[in-house]
């Protein structure tokens, strides 16, 4: 227990640091890089000190993950709210007519149109790194994680596929607002798409009455990131945590064992992060500046692994930064929260598809690689922007393929490594989607976008 007690009183004395930069107001990225690396060379600390085994490490992760889990609790606390209230806000901030159907065709055609190229990228990486599930030796971890997602898939996939397609519907908002189904985040973003609607009708028949709810509206949204402001402000005190506990008890002999599909996935999203850039190109933007915009969002949706968490920051970013309007930041970026994100819905659970059909006796010929596409963009709708996301995908992906779910579980030792990065991609996408939906719909401010000096964002300060 002494050594418990220590191990949590160092862990606060990186807290007040913490707290001292931000005091001195240190910037918000530089604090997230800090917590970042101190809680890496601390969970290795602690990992070779005490071994993942020991009571000593177990206590001592449990401690700190009153802060780690607590601020992923936060996160999802304000997951359902954010989304709802950004795509509501994003009707009251866009034009109605053509324009409106317009933009929504783009930012679709990106969310979607990219989750397909991403499925490919990680179908190529899976066979060129030679991935195969067979090969690898369960654990007990390993088994009953597979075990828990077998579970899980019983209850996705009893049903034929028209109905899970009206699984999608909202037939109850209210409990879809609690989380409670596998759907409720698309189910969210469909019942905010016909409250959006709602007000679009009301506006022009009623523009007195659509007025007084623009107004609530925009009260609601600006309560509601200001409790985001609040949480994310906590960033990097719950980086610190989550990553020392990572690294304390995370099994190293696993992760060499699997460092060919971590080496295989980062090639896969790296690849797919250069793709984006390469469209960014190619509808006229300069990429270097994108990059240099976007960098603290993907840092922070790195370190974080929620893209919910990060809407605030990516929403700010595409208006004030890359001259993104209002309207289409938001839509942009609450419906890649669930729509197309080609970290967690496209490129993991196709290679997961490539790495598990040896093991079915399954052949991978063109047959089987166009159906791994078309499931994965399917599948891509509904995938939840906190945790879970791409298991989800997974699931749905595995067992409409007829592929055991079971065998999803044999990465659960490198999943936090492998999900820092594809949260950041689903981000750089949504952003893609916006900037790319803007251009070509001639809403872009270029002036913005090509403006080299720029402020921190909000939750800097």
């Amino acid at each position: 227990m002494l050594f418990t007690i220590i191990n949590i009183i160092v862990f606060v004395a990186f807290i007040i640091g913490l707290y001292i930069m931000a005091k001195r107001h240190v910037s918000f990225p530089k604090r997230v890089f800090t917590a970042l690396g101190v809680g890496i060379l601390y969970g290795v600390a602690i990992h070779l000190i005490y071994d993942v085994d020991s009571s000593i490490t177990k206590q001592t992760t449990d401690w700190f993950s009153v802060v780690g889990d607590g601020y992923i609790a936060l996160l999802q606390m304000i997951v359902i709210p954010l989304i709802f209230i950004s795509i509501v806000s994003a009707f009251t901030k866009i034009q109605i007519g053509e324009k409106f159907a317009k933009i929504g065709v783009w930012i679709f055609v990106f969310l979607i149109g990219t989750v397909a190229i991403a499925a490919i990228v990680g179908i190529i990486s899976a066979l060129i790194f030679g991935l195969d599930a067979s090969t690898i030796d369960l654990g007990n971890a390993e088994s009953s994680r597979g075990s828990e997602i077998a579970s899980q898939a019983k209850d996705m996939t009893a049903q034929t596929l028209p109905q899970q397609i009206l699984e999608l519907l909202p037939s109850n908002p209210f409990l879809d607002f609690t989380g409670q189904r596998t759907t409720s985040t698309i189910a969210v973003v469909i019942f905010a798409a016909f409250i959006g609607f709602a007000f679009l009708r009301v506006m022009r028949k009623q523009p007195e009455s659509g007025n007084v709810l623009k107004r609530g509206i925009d009260a609601l949204y600006a309560l509601v990131m200001s409790i985001v402001t609040f949480v994310l402000r906590l960033t990097p005190y719950g980086i610190l945590a989550i990553m020392t506990n990572t690294i304390a008890t995370s099994d190293f002999a696993a992760i060499w064992t699997l460092g060919k599909f971590v080496i295989a996935s980062y090639a896969a999203l790296i690849t797919m992060y250069i793709i984006h850039l390469i469209i960014i190109g190619g509808i006229g933007l300069n990429p270097i500046t994108f990059v240099k915009k976007t960098g603290e969002v993907l840092l922070f949706a790195f370190t974080s692994r929620s893209s919910a968490g990060t809407l605030p920051l990516n929403v700010q970013t595409q208006k004030t930064r890359l001259g993104v309007p209002d309207g289409i930041a938001n839509f942009s970026a609450s419906f890649g929260l669930s729509i197309g994100q080609n970290g967690c819905a496209g490129i993991y659970p196709a290679m997961l598809a490539v790495m598990v059909a040896p093991a079915a006796g399954v052949e991978v010929n063109l047959q089987f690689i166009l159906s791994v596409i078309g499931v994965v963009i399917i599948s891509s709708f509904g995938v939840a922007g906190v945790g879970g996301g791409a298991t989800f995908a997974s699931i749905l992906v595995l067992s409409t393929l007829n592929l055991p779910v079971a065998l999803a579980g044999v990465l659960i030792s490198v999943e936090p490594l492998i999900d820092m990065g594809r949260t950041a991609l689903n981000v750089n996408d949504s952003m893609l989607a916006g900037a790319g939906t803007a251009k070509l719909t001639d809403n872009l401010d270029k002036d913005t976008y090509n403006d080299s000096t720029y402020g921190e964002l909000t939750a800097n300060n």
